[in-house]
């Protein structure tokens, strides 16, 4: 089974030596994104819930870029350094995703804090769909 790379100007660029996203049979795999504008080197801004709706727009530029819908992502992995954001973050996710599975079907998810993210982010979020 061959895999595809997803890449898309319309998320930032990968800041290491890794994929936007890969297709592989019927998913695709995304990598974790943060809070970066396409084509800028920093953050969008240092409050969690400015940084958790960029993260959202990037992740949906990838998942559009790899041929998938918002709608058929299936898993996500959410990473934040404080949980003690959790609520925000998870008032933006639940908006995103209201969007397109209308309030019936979110997708499976994790949420582990972590000490660190690149650049100083607050927040990164990785996700499967299915094609």
């Amino acid at each position: 089974m061959s895999k595809t790379l997803v890449n898309t100007d319309k998320a930032p660029a990968a800041i290491g030596p890794y994929s936007q996203g890969i297709k592989i049979g019927n998913l695709l795999y995304t990598s974790g994104q943060i809070p970066l504008e396409p084509g800028a080197k920093q953050l969008v801004s240092s409050e969690i819930k400015e940084q958790a709706r960029q993260v959202f727009k990037n992740l949906k530029a990838v998942i559009e870029a790899g041929g998938a819908q918002v709608g058929s992502v299936v898993k996500t992995t959410v990473f934040v350094t404080d949980l003690g954001d959790f609520a925000t973050i998870n008032a933006e996710y639940a908006a995103f995703f209201d969007e397109f599975a209308k309030g019936k079907s979110y997708p499976a998810r994790s949420t582990v804090q972590v000490a660190a993210l690149p650049m100083g982010a607050k927040v990164e979020i990785e996700a499967i769909a299915a094609l």
